[in-house]
């Protein structure tokens, strides 16, 4: 009685570069082994198999990051900084952090990015620049600014501004958003698409937001 051999289960297709359909090396190996009547070797190994590939970029990089107005109190030329602490800051401290992407989720480099936001009585500087700067992402997107969990204000839920201009492309102007406010629910300017991540700790709270451009 002849033994059956046993045969792992391959993909009949792989796609090439141009998008077309073409026939996987292994399959084409087995077709070829199966006609000389020689046995099939699995290779290669279950452990070389099952190195993960690149991540794919996330769902929501499928569209770009929304724009939202910028409201009254932007002011251009603000101080090239991350940092906006000073010995008389007040309020929550947090660190926002993320990266800038494009929508093939490749980063975006020395993308400006300019934030401001209210104090910790909900109050914006109007004369000076406190609560307010501009920094640019590293050669891996990324960016970090130091600052104050912001207070809300009548009419608005708490929210931080920023404007996001990749190097000669268009600017987006938007609002990043803190989950589990009250306000999101009645802000007619929240998006949900636009809450950050938020881990808080009593001494820090650490928000974090990838931003998708046309890039």
């Amino acid at each position: 009685m002849s033994r059956r051999r046993w045969q792992a289960p391959v993909p009949l297709h792989s796609m090439d570069m141009a998008g077309r359909r073409s026939l996987s090396r292994r399959t084409m190996l087995e077709a070829t082994l199966a006609a000389g009547g020689l046995a099939l070797i699995d290779w290669p190994p279950v452990s070389a198999r099952s190195v993960p590939l690149t991540p794919a970029c996330h769902d929501e990089h499928d569209a770009m990051t929304l724009s939202v107005t910028e409201g009254p109190y932007y002011r251009p030329h603000s101080p090239l900084r991350g940092n906006f602490i000073d010995p008389s800051s007040e309020g929550h401290r947090i660190t926002l952090a993320g990266r800038v992407l494009t929508t093939a989720c490749r980063p975006v480099v020395k993308v400006l990015l300019d934030l401001w936001h209210a104090d910790q009585n909900g109050e914006y500087d109007n004369s000076g620049f406190r609560y307010r700067g501009h920094l640019f992402s590293d050669a891996e997107g990324h960016f970090e600014f130091h600052t104050i969990v912001p207070a809300v204000y009548p009419g608005r839920t708490r929210h931080f501004h920023l404007k996001v201009q990749p190097p000669d492309r268009p600017v987006l102007t938007t609002q990043l958003f803190f989950p589990g406010e009250p306000r999101n629910r009645v802000d007619p300017l929240f998006r949900a698409q636009l809450l950050m991540s938020i881990r808080d700790t009593p001494e820090l709270m650490s928000a974090s937001f990838e931003f998708v451009v046309d890039a």
